[in-house]
């Protein structure tokens, strides 16, 4: 309905040009014609178009009618949150890059998410995997992935950077644990390992064949192999690249075949193959909690996040100001970034002597994408690479934090 829709509307606005361009574009191949996209900013190497900031809009739209909200308060609320759009999408664009420039690496746990979801989705072939994929987001697996990898970078840069830097008093720490004790009554979790042998069709002697390569990988892991390189070199799930470490679960996030192989065992069982409609599941037991109240020491990190979060809040726009400080950054006018460095000189110069203030709609085909998908909201992409020349950079140069050109280059 939706594509139906916009078809509709885009035929009725064209019908409304038709007359001014009909006879000029009569002998002009359609495939000639380019939908250019207009840049709102340059960051670094990298643009954010107004294409970007609409879909941004129409999720924080979609976000508050979920809210309930409606009439002048859902305006109210959209226009609200919509100004600080180009601040937010600038935000994770220097941190997804400030990532980078520390060679943080978050492969295996984008791995790891691809993996649950395609366990969830029951399909081990890597093809057909790829096409639910599309299906479910409109958008191609290496999308996803890469969602999942800014959304991870940033998490990690915001720890490294500000999280690491807020500190709490122990006592102060103690005392919320006493004050909150009911809140830290924990669930058994056990944490598992996989190795998948895949079954793509159903065709009987495949499938023996399946069960009997499980079988003997079951018998090499309880002889003492150790499991993480059975994983890395036999298993047909995504999960291999990370050595088999499928994640941590309470009871009711796995189908039930499963929770009754490994929530009974001890740390570093085995089970026998578990037929899935992927094919045959076996699982090793890496650590298990049982239910109960927490200790202090078991939650330490959690209460501080939970006592840092009020001082996060100031240290990171100071973080994300002195990142903006640092960056090659024009924002177009008519576009307002309310996270602004002070006295950072953002102007944008002659489109005839840097950059086009347009590009292809192909070239930010990998955009930011905001479609909800197994209840997750990935971040998606932040940008894509401005490869035209660039002014120099105004660098206020901090001595803990190395600087980088436009280009990518080494700051001398």
């Amino acid at each position: 309905m939706r594509s139906t829709s916009r078809l509709a509307s885009a035929l009725a606005l064209a019908s409304l040009f038709i007359p001014a361009f009909a006879f000029a574009a009569a002998d002009k191949p359609v495939t000639e014609i380019k939908v250019v996209e207009e840049i709102a900013a340059k960051v670094n190497g990298e643009i954010i178009t107004r294409g970007e900031l609409d879909r941004q809009r129409a999720a924080i739209r979609a976000a508050a009618e979920k809210q309930g909200l409606k009439g002048q308060a859902l305006e109210d609320a959209v226009n609200k949150a919509a100004a600080d759009a180009l601040r937010d999408q600038i935000d994770q664009l220097l941190l997804v890059q400030k990532g980078k420039e520390m060679s943080i690496n978050v492969d295996a746990e984008v791995n790891r998410r691809v993996a649950d979801i395609q366990r969830q989705s029951g399909i081990a072939d890597p093809d057909k995997f790829h096409d639910y994929v599309r299906e479910q987001t409109g958008e191609s697996f290496e999308d996803l992935k890469l969602a999942f990898k800014n959304q991870l970078l940033t998490q990690r840069v915001i720890g490294d950077l500000v999280y690491r830097n807020v500190t709490i008093p122990k006592a102060d720490m103690e005392k919320y644990y006493e004050e909150h004790k009911k809140e830290f009554i924990r669930q058994e979790t056990v944490s598992v390992r996989e190795i998948l042998v895949a079954t793509p069709d159903n065709n009987p002697a495949r499938i023996a064949a399946a069960e009997k390569k499980a079988k003997d990988l079951v018998e090499r892991a309880r002889k003492g192999e150790k499991f993480a390189d059975i994983a890395r070199q036999s298993s047909d799930a995504e999960t291999a690249k990370d050595e088999g470490m499928l994640g941590t679960f309470t009871k009711g996030q796995l189908n039930k075949t499963i929770e009754d192989a490994i929530f009974t065992q001890k740390k570093g069982y085995v089970t026998d193959p578990i037929r899935i409609a992927a094919g045959f599941e076996i699982l090793r037991v890496e650590e298990r909690t049982a239910e109960g109240q927490a200790t202090f020491d078991e939650v330490t990190s959690e209460i501080n996040n939970r006592l840092s979060e009020p001082k996060v809040g100031p240290k990171l726009r100071e973080t994300l100001t002195q990142l903006r400080a640092n960056a090659f950054l024009q924002i177009k006018p008519g576009y307002l970034d309310s996270g602004a460095a002070p006295d950072k000189d953002t102007t944008w110069k002659d489109p005839a002597q840097l950059k086009p203030q347009t590009t292809t709609k192909e070239a930010v085909a990998n955009a930011r994408h905001w479609k909800k998908f197994m209840n997750v909201v990935p971040y998606g992409r932040t940008g894509v690479k401005d490869r035209g020349a660039a002014a120099p950079p105004e660098v206020a140069p901090i001595p803990t934090t190395p600087v980088k050109n436009a280009d990518g280059s080494p700051s001398k």
